[in-house]
């Protein structure tokens, strides 16, 4: 059995443990139960996805794939959600911004550009989080599942495998993953690498703010947004 406990701030609860958490598979398995049509998933198809996105069809091979298109992506990303899509089948949830990047741009300018957090978190909310809140609020989602690692950034690295924030259940099967972790199940199950994977991307985001990694990086997601933010604001 879980055991929760609840913060000063009781819209929040986390699950501080839960039964075999090293095991995905188990924890997708409780998922699918506990939450039924209600389990839905999301993605971004970046570096990694292609794990999370195997792991979760295996065990609800219909759930809802969530992908908040920015409307900035490289066009690398797209051609890879088209392979994974294909290769998984995957029942794929397409959602974005009811602002246009014309539109926006007309209107705030190139916010990604700005050394102003304000600016950087308006941009997320604008581009990733409201899409974000309209697909769970639509889709009637539950339970939400991600592929965060604790490896990631400095927020993940207290994260619990299942959080709850207001009436929604988070959960992150490979929370506790490494890259090697990555690496090896992607060769196992004969998983296909986002093609910038190649050309040295161990993170991918927008286009216009990823870049490879280079030997000065002491975190891959220095390799976004020129080191100015780890989170994009869907997981805070």
């Amino acid at each position: 059995m879980s055991i929760l406990t609840t913060s000063q701030d009781t819209r929040q609860t986390v699950v501080e443990r839960f039964p075999s958490t090293d095991s995905a598979e188990l924890l997708l398995r409780w998922a699918r139960r506990r939450f039924g049509t209600q389990l839905a998933m999301s993605t971004s198809f970046g570096i990694q996805s292609a794990v999370t996105l195997h792991l979760a069809t295996q065990a609800v091979p219909d759930i809802n794939v969530i992908w908040i298109d920015t409307g900035y992506l490289p066009k690398e990303t797209y051609e890879y959600a088209t392979t994974l899509t294909k290769q998984l089948g995957l029942n794929l949830q397409y959602y974005e911004s009811p602002l246009s990047p014309y539109e926006m741009e007309k209107e705030h300018g190139r916010l990604w550009e700005s050394d102003n957090a304000d600016d950087l978190n308006l941009y997320d909310k604008i581009r990733k989080v409201e899409p974000m809140q309209r697909a769970l609020g639509e889709l009637n989602v539950k339970g939400w599942v991600s592929g965060l690692r604790a490896q990631q950034t400095d927020f993940r690295t207290k994260l619990p495998v299942i959080r709850r924030t207001s009436d929604l259940y988070r959960v992150y099967p490979i929370l506790k993953w490494t890259n090697r972790d990555i690496y090896y199940y992607m060769e196992e199950h004969g998983l296909p690498q986002h093609p910038l994977f190649h050309q040295g991307y161990t993170t991918v985001g927008d286009a216009h703010s990823s870049r490879r990694v280079s030997a000065d990086d002491t975190n891959d997601r220095d390799t976004r947004f020129r080191g100015k933010k780890q989170e994009c604001g869907l997981h805070l």
